[in-house]
């Protein structure tokens, strides 16, 4: 009798346990699905920036370029090198932003990657338990 309740208990822990996982696993794959949209947003606005941070940094090439070839050709002596000073510590300014920037993209692409293969682990691992189905947006 002892036996037949105890495993009846047991029996009754593993459903219970069964639930509480699949519940935890539906919401950590409800947070990545939440997530992942804002990380996705987050790389192509990343990539944008850097993509204007590059072209700010070719125009501040051309504009120091420029103002060194007007210097050289002035028969009035102006004095440009000031200028041309503060455009090549912008020049170094942009590029370090640009490579945080960059960093920071990467690390966003990784976890994008770690995330999407996060959750096909734990989908993968609930299908096998027989915890989780896959049910189709069109059946309830």
């Amino acid at each position: 009798y002892r036996l037949a309740e105890w495993l009846a208990r047991c029996s009754e822990r593993r459903d219970l346990i069964g639930i509480l996982l699949a519940n935890r696993n539906a919401v950590a794959e409800g947070l990545l699905d939440l997530l992942r949209p804002a990380i996705q947003q987050l790389d192509v606005h990343v990539h944008s920036v850097r993509e204007s941070q590059v072209e700010l940094r070719e125009h501040i090439d051309n504009l120091a370029t420029e103002l060194c070839r007007i210097n050289e050709h002035q028969k009035v002596a102006l004095d440009l090198d000031p200028y041309v000073k503060k455009l090549l510590n912008a020049r170094r300014r942009v590029v370090l932003v640009n490579n945080i920037l960059q960093n920071a993209q990467e690390r966003l692409r990784r976890l994008n990657h770690n995330v999407a293969k996060e959750t096909a682990r734990r989908k993968t691992m609930l299908e096998a338990s027989g915890v989780f189905t896959s049910r189709s947006p069109s059946k309830p």
